[in-house]
């Protein structure tokens, strides 16, 4: 997410048409995502402890995501990454499967990091890791990273922070939303499954988050910065 999306974000309903054709790309892959999620649910509770892993494997890094999203503190969220897993183990024989399986992970992950920011929320602290808002091109280098002007890097990466310290201040609920939206590219079928909540409920939180972050990054904005 970067300071041009969340000025352009405007309303509910244009954010709705937003990327939903690039969504429509995935669907197939994700379809075959289920499939693979449900045998490997089935192999773990039958006594494949290497299933489980590999269900770890294939998502511990969104999870890890997720948290730090949530609550920004990165040793933080690999202790609710950790914990995560380990709840949705001994939960496993209550996933019915109504629900695909990374959804009913998605939620464990939100309702702890939830917990956990408001349980701190006196204390929270903004260790900043621009992981969360770098993609990885093919070759496995971060972008910006190679052969990159540092004056540049350094802009990208005080925008991040401006933008993730932003996020921060927002309501944990709102957090989420924005956090499984912008950052994670959920839909909002998908978020509303995550939050246990309704898909106006979904864009509603995402309307105001959006223009409390304008309105928080504004002055950042009016300077031309982060364009």
């Amino acid at each position: 997410m970067n300071a041009e999306k969340i000025e352009d974000a405007g309303g509910a309903g244009g954010a709705a048409r937003a990327g939903e054709a690039a969504r429509a790309g995935e669907a197939g892959r994700a379809a075959d995502a289920g499939a693979d999620d449900a045998e490997l649910v089935r192999r773990t509770l039958e006594g494949d402890h290497e299933a489980y892993r590999a269900l770890v494997n294939a998502y511990q890094s969104k999870v890890y995501g997720i948290a730090y999203g949530v609550i920004h503190n990165r040793e933080d969220a690999l202790d609710i990454a950790q914990e995560v897993f380990i709840k949705a183990f001994s939960k496993l024989r209550s996933f019915r499967g109504s629900s695909s399986f990374y959804t009913w992970l998605y939620r464990i992950t939100v309702n702890l990091a939830i917990d956990h920011a408001r349980k701190k929320r006196h204390m929270v602290s903004v260790d900043y890791d621009d992981r969360l808002l770098e993609k990885t091109p093919s070759d496995g280098a971060p972008r910006g990273r190679r052969d990159a002007d540092p004056l540049e890097v350094l802009e990208r990466e005080e925008l991040n922070e401006t933008i993730m310290n932003a996020i921060m201040e927002l309501p944990e609920e709102q957090r989420a939303t924005v956090v499984l939206r912008e950052i994670e590219d959920l839909s909002y079928a998908e978020i509303a499954s995550v939050l246990g909540c309704s898909i106006g409920t979904v864009m509603s939180r995402l309307h105001y988050g959006r223009k409390k972050l304008r309105e928080k990054l504004s002055g950042y904005l009016a300077a031309g910065r982060g364009t």
